[in-house]
């Protein structure tokens, strides 16, 4: 974790942010961000248009698309809360790998599961992403370094509240989120700077 916390400047989290909530102004502007063919045009996640067309950037776009306020509001102030914190520790690099993998691995997963059911619903948003990030603390819980500031049991409580809701509430993509936060935590473990510093040292 970055000792010198006060002058530490989250970059990546807040240039992320930033480019969110300008696709959000775009996506108002062309028609409303909840209108489907806006998402659609500005290249929201539909498994038909990414394996009958090849559309496959969609899984990137897609993270940065948002439904209505309250989806980018919810999912902005979750990325700054989580993103000072998780890219303090990991560094810009590290952090924009994590959050950008994350945010891919939960499509995938959406689209596989979408496969599987055979039914087919416009997705977006970056929770998929913030989930990658947030799974960071689960390395934060088992590093020597952190694990006292970041106890399991709180971890583990943490991340079962944040899931909940997509279990319960229609119009969340679950999915994405479950996908991400897998993704995030095989990423998190392997780029973990106290791990890399461990290995390094042993040769």
């Amino acid at each position: 974790m970055n000792t010198n916390r006060q002058k530490f400047t989250p970059i990546v989290t807040i240039v992320l942010i930033v480019i969110n909530v300008l696709v959000f102004f775009a996506e108002t502007i062309a028609g409303g961000s909840q209108n489907a063919e806006v998402a659609l045009r500005f290249g929201a996640l539909y498994t038909p248009y990414v394996i009958g067309r090849g559309e496959w950037w969609r899984l990137f776009t897609s993270m940065f698309i948002h439904f209505g306020i309250s989806h980018i509001a919810n999912n902005m102030i979750s990325l700054y809360m989580i993103g000072n914190t998780v890219e303090a520790y990991y560094g810009s690099v590290r952090f924009l790998i994590l959050y950008l993998l994350s945010g891919l691995g939960g499509g995938l997963f959406t689209m596989l599961l979408d496969i599987n059911k055979a039914e087919f619903a416009l997705t977006a948003g970056a929770s998929g992403a913030i989930f990658g990030i947030m799974s960071a603390f689960v390395v934060f819980a088992v590093n020597p370094v952190t694990r006292k500031i970041f106890p399991i049991k709180r971890v583990i409580a943490g991340i079962f509240f944040a899931l909940l809701p997509g279990f319960m509430t229609s119009g969340i993509s679950v999915t994405a989120h479950i996908g991400g936060f897998i993704t995030g935590l095989i990423t998190a473990f392997i780029t973990d700077p106290h791990r890399v510093k461990k290995i390094h040292n042993q040769f």
